[in-house]
């Protein structure tokens, strides 16, 4: 072999080692985990638990001085209003039948009376709104179909439209509970002024039931003396229920009358619809799991399902609510994981050619597990989700 061939062998030997001995202390790229930023539908929930009640319960109290009967009603028993007694009331002291006991009787008949008229009146007012509701959502129909005003608008009409039908329904509800005071008044007067009856006293008192449903509780089914005010039975329509969540006074102030909300875990098969019906204005303190007090507001809602889709849902029953504060059906979004905080901006580390690439955004929504990129990503790059201290920019890295 040529002394120059040795040499060449001998150099490239050399530079192989070199070669070997500089890759051995190159950094190894950092296996990471990437996602693409996709675009898609994208929503933002407040997630608490909640609880279903009667809308319309009604507490009916001994309206004299007595001895009730034993109550023969159980908790979930149909009543139906005018027909179904609740409780009998024998009379008590003849003492009661004098005239100061008349006089408040007949005050209470003129109380009773008035608040009629004042329910009368709400009826009115109610049924005045609800047909400017419908006018307006008549309305809303026409112009939407020529696009003349924005989906968000003729949803706040119809909102609107089925709110003030509720309350129509409400004040019906409110004027029967004043006619009822108002025979229950009639008749306690008419009771108190039966004296010589057996012996001066009056008939027992008859205690019906003021609407139509089911008995939602009984206070005490035994035989016992009574005084006025004395609640005797809890009723209520099972099949009219509402559900009440309670949620952080923050989280409050995001929720708009109107809101869609998704009530799941109930015990079917399928979620159910609902839509928020109000925000309550005042809050109350709450003990959290941990201690912690918190101002919590209740937000009330109506359930779009109809009863025959709920039938196993009662009064009291606990559901886990999500109510929606926005929701788009196209956003581009990426993982809440892959984003942390660089020179006060939202950033992400970009998976590009074996390397991290900065990439700082500008972010909208967020929710507890993606968020809307407005600028900074297109659609399908990569993106480094839960990058270590050992991701910086410019890093070799290689995705898993």
């Amino acid at each position: 072999m040529k002394k120059s061939s040795k040499k060449a062998i001998g150099i490239a030997a050399g530079v192989l080692m070199v070669a070997g001995i500089a890759n051995s202390f190159r950094p190894k790229p950092v296996d990471v985990d990437a996602t693409g930023a996709v675009f898609g539908p994208m929503r933002v929930t407040v997630d608490e638990d909640g609880k279903t009640r009667v809308r319309d319960r009604y507490t009916v109290s001994a309206p004299v001085a007595g001895r009730a009967e034993r109550i023969e009603l159980d908790p979930g028993d149909p009543v139906k209003k005018d027909e179904t007694v609740l409780a009998v009331i024998e009379p008590g002291d003849p003492a009661l039948l004098d005239a100061r006991a008349a006089e408040q009787a007949a005050a209470r008949l003129d109380a009773a009376r008035a608040a009629r008229e004042q329910a009368e009146l709400e009826l009115q007012r109610a049924v005045a709104a609800h047909r400017l509701a419908s006018n307006d959502l008549a309305r809303a129909h026409g112009l939407l179909a020529v696009g003349g005003i924005s989906r968000q608008a003729f949803d706040q009409a119809e909102f609107t439209e089925r709110n003030t039908a509720g309350g129509v329904t409400a004040a019906l509800r409110g004027l029967e509970i004043a006619a009822f005071e108002v025979e229950q008044a009639r008749a306690m007067l008419k009771w108190m002024g039966a004296g010589g009856e057996e012996g001066g006293k009056p008939a027992r008192y008859v205690v019906r039931s003021p609407v139509s449903g089911s008995a939602l509780r009984v206070f005490d089914k035994s035989a016992r003396v009574v005084a006025p005010g004395t609640p005797l039975v809890e009723t209520g329509n099972p099949a009219d229920l509402e559900v009440v969540v309670d949620v952080l006074s923050a989280d409050a102030v995001r929720v708009p009358p109107g809101a869609r909300v998704i009530l799941e875990h109930w015990g079917g098969g399928r979620p159910l619809e609902g839509r928020v019906q109000r925000v309550e204005p005042a809050a109350f303190t709450k003990l959290s799991a941990l201690g912690i007090e918190e101002q919590r507001v209740n937000v009330i809602v109506e359930l779009i399902d109809p009863p025959e889709k709920r039938r196993q849902l009662g009064d009291g029953y606990r559901v886990e609510a999500r109510i929606i504060t926005w929701e788009s059906d196209g956003v581009l979004r990426v993982p809440a994981g892959a984003l942390f905080r660089a020179d006060d901006r939202w950033a992400v580390f970009a998976a590009e050619k074996g390397r991290a690439r900065l990439r700082k955004l500008e972010i909208g929504h967020m929710n507890g597990t993606e968020a809307e990129v407005l600028e900074g990503l297109d659609e399908g790059d990569l993106v480094v989700v839960h990058p270590g201290d050992t991701v910086s920019d410019g890093a070799a890295v290689r995705v898993r």
